[in-house]
């Protein structure tokens, strides 16, 4: 198959790859820059856990051919935190103990990080709102709802 160029931004590093057309975005993450955060849970865009932020908004990467994302800045959960140090996000998901089998974990990041773009102090039903679309089957969602909250009071706090 036909290879096409694609140029993005992932975690801040431009990117100049050769693409087959039929590949997402997360294959190109996992597979060619080696950015496992990802996951691939249902393939179907019905987990959430592939999700990453495409411009600042949440995406289904496997959903997502990697193409669309030309152009693009892509963060990833690997791209969260910096210096070594956790976005206060990923810190208030250790804290709150919303972290079990961490599988959709970094959906779950990504998703809350993106609402957080867009809204620094989301309520109760936003969050869960946000969250709604993501399969976890350890944490009962509540502690990770807890863990958003949080984040945004302390970013909220930091201003």
């Amino acid at each position: 198959m036909k290879r096409l160029p694609l140029e993005l931004t992932v975690n801040g590093e431009p990117y100049s790859l050769s693409v087959e057309p039929n590949r997402t975005l997360l294959q190109v993450l996992r597979d060619d820059l080696d950015l496992t955060g990802a996951k691939e849970g249902c393939g179907e865009g019905v987990c959430g856990s592939c999700t990453v932020l495409k411009d600042g908004n949440p995406v289904r990467a496997c959903l997502t051919l990697a193409l669309e994302a030309a152009g693009c800045h892509i963060t990833t959960v690997e791209g969260l935190a910096e210096d070594g140090v956790l976005d206060p996000l990923q810190q208030s998901f250790i804290d709150h103990g919303a972290v079990q089998c961490g599988f959709c974990t970094s959906g779950m990041l990504m998703t809350a990080k993106g609402l957080l773009l867009r809204d620094p102090k989301p309520g109760k039903n936003e969050i869960l709102s946000a969250l709604s679309g993501h399969v976890c089957r350890c944490t009962g969602y509540a502690k990770i709802a807890e863990a958003v909250e949080a984040a945004a009071d302390t970013s909220a706090k930091e201003r």
